[in-house]
C-alpha cells in the first residue's frame, strides 16, 4: 500500500515514524513551508520534515495546496491512501485523490471538541476524559465518518503540554491500527451523530486575546484555564497597563465579604499578591513581563511597586 503522509509539529512525528517502522510504503511527506523564525529569524523546518529526512522519504513543501503543479506531482505519487496529523485543511481535489481515500487523526473524541485546539480546550472545559479519532476528510472540517476511537483520562495535574506529549504516542498506535484494518477492508464507519447541537464544544485556534484570565471566574475554572493554557501560549494577565505571563498560582477559598471588586488585588508589597476572584483569591505565585525572565512573586515585587 502506497502511503502519503500529511504533517507539520511533532505531533505528527510518532505517527510518520511507526508507519515506516511498521513496513510501510510512505511514497511521500507533505509538510509546511520552512520559515524564520526565533529571535534571529533563523530558517526553520517543521519536526515532521526533520523526520522525513531522517527517514529517507521524498519531501513536499507547497505554499499552495491548490496550485496545479503541486496537485499533478502528488498525483504522480500513485498512493492508495493519504493520512493527515496536524496539518492545514486540504481542498477536496487533495483529499478525494487517492482511492481509499484520506484519513485524519484528531485529538478528541468527535464530534466533541472540532477544531484546531481540541488538547487545550478539553483541559479549560475542566474535562476528566478526551481521547483520539482516526476518520475519513469530507467537505466540512472534523465532521468526517469515524473509524476508530480512543479514550484517554485527564489527570488532575495534566497540562496541555503533559496531555499532548501522550496523545501523540498513542496517536501513533491508534494510526498503525487504522491503517491496518484499512488494508485488510475489514472496518465498520460510524457516522458522527449529533442529537443536541448545542451540547457540541468547540475548539477553535487560541490568540493571544483569549489567553487573559477572567477574574469574574472562579478558582477551579481559573485554574484549568491556566493548566489548559500550559506550556503554550500560557494564561496573561494585566497590571499597572502590563500584560504578564502567570506561570503559577494557587487559590485562596474565602467566602468572606471583601471590599475588593472582583479582580482587584491586595499584596504587602513583599511577599504575596492575591487578586479577588468570586470564590476567594488568586495567589499569584510566578509571572513573566513580556522579554524579561520568570520571577517569584517576592522577585517581582522587590521590583515593582503596585
Amino acid at each position: 500500500m502506497r502511503i502519503i503522509y500529511m504533517g507539520t509539529p511533532d505531533f505528527a512525528v510518532p505517527s510518520l515514524e511507526i508507519l515506516v517502522q511498521n513496513g510501510y510504503k510512505v511514497v511521500g511527506v507533505v509538510t509546511a513551508p520552512d520559515k524564520p523564525a526565533g529571535r534571529g529569524l533563523k530558517v526553520q523546518e517543521s519536526e515532521v520534515k526533520q523526520a522525513a529526512r531522517r527517514l529517507n522519504l521524498p519531501i513536499f513543501q507547497p505554499t499552495n495546496l491548490k496550485d496545479p503543479d503541486f496537485q499533478a506531482e502528488l498525483k504522480a505519487l500513485n498512493a492508495h491512501l493519504q493520512i493527515v496529523v496536524a496539518f492545514r485543511m486540504l481542498p477536496e481535489a487533495v483529499w478525494n485523490m487517492p482511492p481509499l481515500g484520506t484519513l485524519n487523526l484528531h485529538a478528541s473524541l468527535l464530534p466533541q471538541y472540532r477544531g484546531a485546539a481540541p488538547i487545550n480546550w478539553a483541559i479549560i472545559n475542566g474535562e476528566k476524559e478526551t481521547g483520539l479519532t482516526t476518520f475519513f476528510l469530507q467537505h466540512q472540517i472534523d465532521t468526517g465518518d469515524i473509524i476508530l476511537q480512543e479514550k484517554e483520562a485527564i489527570q488532575e495535574d495534566d497540562t496541555a503540554g503533559t496531555l499532548y506529549d501522550r496523545l501523540k504516542i498513542k496517536g501513533a498506535e491508534l494510526i498503525l491500527k487504522t491503517v491496518r484494518l484499512i488494508e485488510k477492508g475489514d472496518y465498520t464507519l460510524q457516522k458522527q451523530i449529533i442529537k443536541d447541537p448545542e451540547s457540541l464544544k468547540p475548539a477553535p485556534k487560541i490568540f493571544t486575546e483569549h489567553t487573559f484570565i477572567n477574574f469574574r471566574r472562579k478558582g477551579e475554572d481559573i485554574l484549568n484555564f491556566m493548566r489548559g493554557l500550559a506550556p503554550y501560549p500560557m494564561a496573561r494577565m494585566r497590571l499597572n497597563d502590563k500584560a504578564y505571563k502567570v506561570f503559577e498560582a494557587d487559590f485562596i477559598e474565602d467566602d468572606a465579604p471583601s471590599e475588593l471588586m472582583m479582580g482587584e488585588f491586595r499584596t504587602d508589597g513583599k511577599s504575596f499578591l492575591h487578586i479577588r476572584i468570586p470564590d476567594g483569591y488568586l495567589a499569584i505565585q510566578q509571572l513573566q513581563a513580556e522579554g524579561k525572565k520568570k520571577m517569584s512573586i517576592s522577585e517581582f515585587l522587590r521590583g515593582n511597586k503596585l
